[in-house]
């Protein structure tokens, strides 16, 4: 049974669709990538699959004994965001929040989680530094630690990379590849089409042409010939 399925989902606002029929589903140890021109929803879809906003019409479904708040989530940063005033480990800790129920602290299995994340990040060195002084690459991998806080089999990426200089860029890519690999299944967006057919098993296309599938049926889909023929992807 598919990890999150999305069946005739359309999405907006005020109950006006911006995107309509999307039918995808992401099953363990997938890494889906979404794509698509610019306004075309995949932030609205990225957060409506988090429950964070209702869809226009149809129905998102967990299974496998996947709960919705557990899902890992790295949003895009924001100015403020970067500046935020805390540890790495307190912001890493935050991350258990959402199954920590009403308790006003955290247990030491939570503690050992955050540990444990902070250690697959390569942040362990970091945990007592204010956040705000680190760079972009070092602030992504402790946001990163905090999504797997939360997670349990499944990430969800908002443009993981954005801001990144190109060495933080491979390092972050690596990074959420290694984390694939060890089974947790990926939901990106992303406007790196070049990296996101390198590392992607499935692509979500959304905008004039919607498309799901794997990379190799998205290379021979109207819309995956439209981008190669525009030259904006290239394969590794």
């Amino acid at each position: 049974m598919a990890l999150l399925e999305a069946k005739n989902l359309s999405l907006g606002y005020d109950s006006n669709a911006i995107v309509e029929n999307l039918n995808f589903a992401v099953n363990e140890g997938d890494y889906l990538c979404i794509v698509g021109e610019n306004g075309s929803g995949k932030t609205t879809l990225m957060k409506t699959l988090l429950g964070l906003q209702e869809p226009v019409s149809g129905s998102i479904t967990t299974g496998d004994g996947l709960k919705r708040n557990e899902l890992g989530y790295l949003p895009q940063q924001t100015l403020v965001q970067r500046d935020f005033p805390a540890s790495v480990r307190e912001i890493v800790l935050s991350g258990c929040l959402s199954h920590s129920g009403m308790r006003p602290f955290y247990n030491k299995e939570e503690k050992r989680m955050a540990d444990e994340n902070m250690e697959r990040m390569g942040i362990t060195a970091l945990r007592n530094r204010c956040y705000r002084e680190l760079s972009g690459g070092q602030q992504q991998r402790v946001l990163l630690a905090r999504a797997l806080c939360a997670a349990r089999r499944i990430l969800l990426l908002d443009e993981p990379v954005s801001g990144l200089d190109p060495r933080a860029t491979i390092d972050m890519y690596e990074l959420i590849e290694k984390l694939n690999k060890e089974g947790i299944a990926i939901i990106m967006i992303s406007h790196d089409l070049t990296a996101a057919l390198h590392y992607a098993s499935h692509i979500l296309h959304i905008g004039s042409e919607v498309f799901f599938g794997t990379k190799s049926e998205f290379l021979k889909s109207r819309a995956g010939r439209s981008l190669l023929t525009e030259g904006q992807v290239g394969q590794k």
